[in-house]
């Protein structure tokens, strides 16, 4: 049975499409606000921490509990809170889209969790290409989200985000039909304590500074080039749609990483990609505006995106316990260790341009890139 075609891998698949586009509204509604680039920075690091550093401990209670309710619970969170943001003015309805944050924390363990499962019973193992194919539904929401943000903003100023949380209701519903059996996680496939110990002190760290490096880029560019295209004199269907640009590239990259990463060595196809990465993201730095941007930016998305499920993929395989629980340490500390690079980052666009932050990232997926090839996966 195809993957796609499969009722329960669909519905949690759409409903990571919609939690990730209420994240990827995010820049895009900052800079409409009028943030500056250290504040949006700033913003989207507590807002990426507060769903990232909780999704451990939403990993544990759902391997414990079942899926059901974190998922479908997570994205009718997100709505509600989403909602109040665009109702409350000022700081109080900022910190209403902090707390949204913490639906997209409830939901991605499970979700990624869901992914791997269903690959392995319908894909004969191939549990990356599935784990890629669910990462991608999401990064397609990265993708439309700021492009319907744009446009709904050039429209119908504020009021017209409402739109999102509406769609978002009966996606959540759909999920929680398909979930209800609910049973518990399983532990993780190769989480047995020899199998740990032959992935090694070096594997881990090298796998943290590839898994940080990689976000840190990707932070860079989808958080901090809305602001860059604004500054250029471009309107918000333009900075949005740069910004679901990067990520529908994204979305494609991740499709091809977890193809290739289930046919080849996956620290083969993590270094090219990664090295890949540095060409577009160099050339960006150099040119200003040009439509050419609109080549380069997508191009970028898709070779630092190629990198995600391997990196999640790798990291169920050798951090112990249950499979939501070792998603959720994964996926915690490549969002955390990206966000707090993001603040970094800002600083460094007010002081000295965004091309110099371009060059900077072009450097970190040079230093990546051959970092990867020390991810030698322990034998199964």
């Amino acid at each position: 049975m195809s993957l796609i075609l499969d009722s329960l891998f669909s519905s949690v698949a759409l409903s990571h499409f919609i939690v990730d586009t209420f994240n990827a509204s995010r820049p895009v509604l900052l800079t409409y606000l009028g943030l500056s680039e250290s504040q949006i920075a700033l913003f989207s690091t507590i807002y990426i921490w507060t769903s990232a550093l909780t999704q451990p401990f939403f990993g544990w209670i759902s391997d414990r509990t079942g899926p059901r309710w974190l998922a479908a619970g997570g994205v009718l969170w997100m709505a509600v809170f989403y909602t109040a943001a665009l109702l409350i003015p000022g700081d109080a309805g900022l910190a209403c889209l902090i707390i949204a944050a913490l639906g997209s924390s409830a939901f991605h363990p499970v979700g990624a969790v869901q992914a791997t499962l269903r690959g392995r019973d319908l894909l004969k193992g191939r549990e990356t290409t599935s784990t890629s194919i669910f990462f991608t539904a999401g990064q397609l929401g990265h993708f439309i989200g700021p492009i319907i943000t744009g446009l709904l903003l050039t429209r119908y100023k504020l009021p017209g985000l409402f739109i999102i949380p509406v769609v978002s209701i009966p996606i959540a519903f759909s999920v929680m039909y398909q979930l209800r059996a609910n049973h518990p996680h399983p532990k993780s496939l190769q989480g047995n304590r020899s199998n740990r110990l032959q992935a090694g002190i070096l594997f881990i760290v090298v796998l943290a500074l590839v898994a940080t490096l990689q976000s840190w880029a990707q932070a860079n560019m989808v958080n901090l080039i809305p602001k860059y295209i604004k500054d250029l004199g471009q309107g918000a269907t333009i900075y949005g749609s740069m910004a679901g640009l990067f990520m529908g590239g994204s979305a494609l990259g991740n499709i091809l990483g977890g193809y290739f990463g289930d046919r080849y060595p996956k620290r083969y196809v993590a270094s090219a990609v990664l090295f890949l990465a540095a060409i577009p993201i160099y050339i960006a730095s150099l040119i200003g505006w040009s439509w050419w941007l609109f080549v380069l930016i997508p191009m970028a998305g898709a070779f630092t995106g190629a990198v995600h499920s391997i990196m999640v993929v790798l990291s169920q395989r050798i951090i112990p316990g249950g499979m939501a629980l070792a998603s959720g340490l994964a996926l915690g500390f490549i969002f955390s260790s990206g966000a707090l690079g993001l603040l970094f980052s800002g600083h460094l666009a007010e002081v000295y341009g965004f091309p110099f932050v371009l060059t900077m990232t072009t450097g970190m997926v040079l230093l990546a890139s051959p970092l990867a090839l020390l991810l030698k996966e322990p034998a199964k």
